[in-house]
């Protein structure tokens, strides 16, 4: 009976996986402009319970605690974690995040990120951000189509 409880509970858990760069601000940007697309998550995950998890190489050189003092206070209970050791091979941050799914029991999720390289072509489960600009409205709208489909808004 517990086991059918926590695999209900996994069913109704949704993660997003997020990368930084290309994502809450353009690769190329100076100082003064890092985070400058960080406004967009408060918008977009508004009256949700959707975890975050850091999958970014900014994990590699910061700590769970300095990773989450980027987000808004608001947020920063959301950041649950991060995706862990680096993979190398194929479509290396799909394969971490695959590996960070398996080990939480996690079903549900998307990753917001600004590489195709490092996911399987046509991915449904990446929602792809232009590097240039970092994520926009349409990857709002990419969340909250995914969010709707799984009735949590």
């Amino acid at each position: 009976m517990l086991s059918n409880l926590n695999d209900r509970l996994a069913d109704q858990m949704k993660t997003i996986f997020l990368d930084f760069d290309g994502v809450l601000h353009p690769t190329t940007v100076g100082a003064d402009q890092m985070f400058c697309r960080m406004p967009l998550l408060p918008q977009t995950f508004r009256g949700t319970d959707v975890d975050i998890v850091k999958s970014s190489s900014w994990l590699h050189h910061h700590s769970i605690v300095e990773l989450r003092s980027f987000f808004p206070e608001q947020r920063r209970r959301a950041v649950v974690g991060v995706t862990g050791e680096p993979f190398i091979g194929k479509w290396p941050r799909y394969q971490e995040i695959l590996n960070y799914c398996n080990v939480n029991g996690i079903r549900d999720w998307r990753a917001l990120d600004d590489s195709f390289l490092e996911f399987p072509k046509d991915s449904k489960d990446l929602i792809l951000c232009n590097p240039n600009t970092g994520g926009s409205e349409t990857q709002v709208n990419m969340i909250k189509r995914w969010l709707i489909e799984k009735g949590d808004l």
